[in-house]
């Protein structure tokens, strides 16, 4: 029975591969790749050499039938992201949904991906959380963050770091200045960070440095927020 295999591979530290993972890169005839380069650098790594093709959301939606047949002729294929899960704010969504339409079993592994290490780091109660991912760049920014104000779960957010300033500034606005977060960035590498405090103060100790690397802001939900 065909099978689409999600191989989530390393945040940063190389070393956080699970044999499993190896294991099934190793046995794939095809690696479905976010970008072959970074992808090329993790096989060869681990000394693994097979048939890598591009994956991303610049060309999932054309590619994903012939995936799809790939699949059913009996290939053996394993999607990998950059870094982390397949399909958590990465491409993967888009090919489950069709693989599961055909019939094809889909198997994903368990292993890295940055929002848990961050959330459990925040010091922020993480038994009841809500991960949204990038907010809005533009369109439904304002809907989104005035809906997300009433949330009483901790808040999860990704966001890059050109953006972050301006972000945790936003959400001092909606939420209040006061309100409970932390921001982790470069998480499992040589210069991993994690910074707590209020987001007035976070906006401020990050505006005055050069940031680098993929971010995970975690906020206090507003029932955290009004028992502080």
């Amino acid at each position: 029975m065909p099978v689409l295999y999600l191989v989530p591979t390393p945040i940063g530290n190389l070393e956080d591969i699970t044999l499993r993972a190896v294991r099934i890169l190793k046995e794939s005839d095809v690696i479905l790749a976010e970008d072959t380069r970074v992808t090329r650098f993790l096989l060869n790594h681990l000394g693994i050499e097979k048939t890598v093709w591009a994956h991303h959301q610049h060309n999932e939606h054309q590619a994903v039938q012939e995936i799809v047949k790939q699949l059913e002729e009996g290939k053996k294929i394993a999607l990998v992201s950059d870094a982390g899960t397949p399909g958590i704010s990465d491409p993967g969504f888009l090919l489950v949904r069709e693989c599961i339409k055909a019939g094809i079993e889909v198997n994903c592994l368990p292993g890295p991906t940055a929002l848990i290490p961050a959330l459990v780091m925040s010091g922020l109660p993480c038994d009841r959380f809500v991960f949204e991912g990038f907010l809005p760049q533009k369109k439904g920014r304002h809907t989104k963050l005035t809906a997300l104000k009433e949330e009483e779960r901790t808040i999860v957010f990704y966001e890059s770091p050109f953006r972050l300033v301006k972000t945790l500034e936003q959400l001092a606005e909606y939420f209040g200045a006061d309100r409970k977060a932390s921001v982790s960035r470069e998480l499992s590498k040589m210069f991993e960070e994690t910074q707590r405090g209020t987001l007035k103060e976070l906006a401020a100790y990050f505006s005055k440095k050069t940031v680098k690397g993929e971010i995970v802001i975690v906020v206090a939900g507003k029932g955290e927020a009004e028992e502080q």
